[in-house]
């Protein structure tokens, strides 16, 4: 069992790592998994992700609502998202990183 905890000690330690090297570091456990539900559907810049494609993601869809919310307003305040330019409401696009 000890085995089992080491590899997660270290698989953890390794997702912190990389977290910090992509810039993602001060982000949210929730804005973190609604981020990356987004980059799931996202290949690029130019391809919008709706809402509801986000509410229904698998690291997502067990947020309380507000939470989700919350961490979807935060990560387009703080310029990880942004609202999709001519689409109808409700749907984003990645910012440039």
């Amino acid at each position: 069992m000890t085995n089992k905890f080491e590899a997660l000690c270290n698989l953890r330690s390794l997702l912190r790592s990389m977290e910090r090297d992509l810039g993602l570091e001060d982000l949210s456990n929730a804005e973190l998994d609604v981020f990356l539900a987004a980059q799931s559907y996202c290949q690029d810049t130019d391809t919008i992700v709706t809402s509801n494609q986000l509410r229904t993601h698998q690291l997502v869809s067990d947020f309380p609502p507000a939470t989700y919310h919350r961490a979807l307003r935060a990560l387009v305040e703080r310029g990880f998202l942004r609202k999709a330019d001519g689409a109808k409401t409700k749907s984003y696009m990645l910012t440039e990183r």
